[in-house]
């Protein structure tokens, strides 16, 4: 007997059987465990099964509505079922429940269409979404009603603005491109959100590793502003000291990412330096506070702006737009020189404008890789120069003395990168 071809033809159809009745089982299970849900696991279980039922009659007897048909069903019996047993008054009417049902019938109709993979992730997600219900609920109340604003300004810089602008080189040298230079606005924009959303999450209690992970990944400037801040008031250096360090590191990561969405091709002679930077003042950073690297009280959340604000979002485009065409002239008229000056100027107040002005300049062939690399360095170098200058005169000379060891290391890392590489 031919065993393969028998599993290949007979026994083909209960594998879509078994993965449905799984995903039936997996969502329902943690219906169960739910004292208002009026659908436990065995009704879950047989509805998913059902559905892959419906979808293979349906392909047997060439009627494609076969499935929809058995989705009318199922929500006539969640009717009847509801109408027979309607919630008591404060209670949970149990709406969850009911889409969750629908979707174990859908996920069964695609475990028949080959699609098994697909469901079988669908139907974890689901569980997770019905199982953190706490946690999800606990985590949006500590969004504020401009928090949530964000995010719908991001989708509408993103879904709306984007996609309707055109696609062709405009103005001085070819430089200004609208919809690359706003692809930028919606990738450092998209960055400084996930860090906002992040620090609303966790909060400030974690550690002041992780704040300044989090607020270097919103706004370094403003994290160094606002911890410089709190040790002047609160004689606290050493937990100041250790979240400006910690967030300014951050910058050299954002670097990386935002080069690696843009121009890759960079990447070889970019990562090296970025690298050694990183590594002086990881390690750095850990000897020097390897004793503060924790926190018992609650630290302050910076307070930034919202990250997606049109007003924000035209300010960067502008700034980016500027940087570009000086950099193309400059980098015209005066050549790797002028592109140098740039960078030192437009570094003391952003590091992103001047990095994606430089990495389009190299993608369009303008700036030589290790021109490009020297013109980051140079701005990030200007950079922290300002932030120091920021820790020194809001913070004082206690935290500007406990900040400048470890802040010049990753400059130190950096040009020996530059120079021996």
């Amino acid at each position: 007997m031919n065993w393969s071809a028998l599993a290949a033809g007979e026994l083909a159809p209960l594998a879509a059987f078994l993965t449905s009745l799984a995903i039936g089982l997996l969502i329902g299970a943690e219906r169960e465990r739910n004292p208002s849900a009026k659908a436990g696991v065995r009704t879950f279980a047989l509805t998913s099964v059902f559905g892959t039922l419906a979808a293979m009659l349906g392909e047997l007897a060439g009627d494609a509505w076969l499935p929809a048909i058995g989705l009318a069903i199922v929500g006539l019996a969640i009717v009847a079922a509801y109408h027979r047993a309607p919630a008591a008054p404060g209670e949970d009417p149990g709406t969850t429940t009911v889409i969750a049902l629908v979707a174990a019938y859908a996920l069964g109709v695609l475990c028949w269409y080959g699609e098994r993979s697909l469901a079988v992730t669908l139907a974890i997600a689901i569980t997770a979404l019905l199982y953190f219900k706490p946690e999800l609920h606990g985590m949006l109340q500590r969004f504020e009603r401009h928090d949530l604003l964000s995010v719908l300004q991001f989708a509408t810089l993103s879904f709306v603005i984007l996609p309707v602008l055109p696609d062709k080189a405009h103005g001085p040298y070819g430089a200004l491109n609208p919809y690359q230079i706003w692809l930028m606005v919606v990738l450092v924009s998209g960055l400084s959100l996930a860090g906002y959303i992040a620090l609303k999450v966790v909060g400030a209690r974690h550690g002041l590793v992780l704040v300044g992970l989090l607020g270097g990944l919103v706004s370094s400037t403003a994290t160094t502003l606002v911890y410089s801040r709190h040790a002047r008031a609160n004689a606290l250096t050493g937990v100041a000291a250790g979240v400006i360090l910690v967030a300014n590191l951050v910058v050299l990561g954002r670097i990386a990412v935002v080069s690696a969405a843009v121009s890759s091709a960079i990447l070889p002679r970019l990562l090296p330096v970025l690298g050694a930077a990183l590594l002086a003042g990881a390690v750095t950073t850990f000897v020097f506070w390897r004793r503060r690297l924790s926190s018992d009280g609650e630290l302050p959340v910076p307070k930034i702006a919202n990250p997606t604000e049109l007003r924000a979002a035209l300010g960067f485009g502008l700034l980016f737009a500027l940087v570009l065409v000086l950099t193309a002239w400059l980098s015209d008229v005066a050549g790797k020189a002028g592109v140098y000056a740039v960078a030192l100027v437009s570094g003391l107040t952003d590091v992103d404008a001047l990095t994606l002005s430089t990495l389009r300049l190299f993608s369009l062939g303008t700036l030589g890789a290790a021109d490009a690399v020297i013109a980051i360095a140079i701005a990030y170098a200007s950079n922290m120069a300002f932030k120091f200058g920021l820790v020194l005169a809001v913070g004082g000379r206690a935290l500007a003395r406990q900040v400048i060891l470890p802040a010049a290391a990753p400059l130190v890392g950096g040009l020996a990168a530059l120079l021996f590489w």
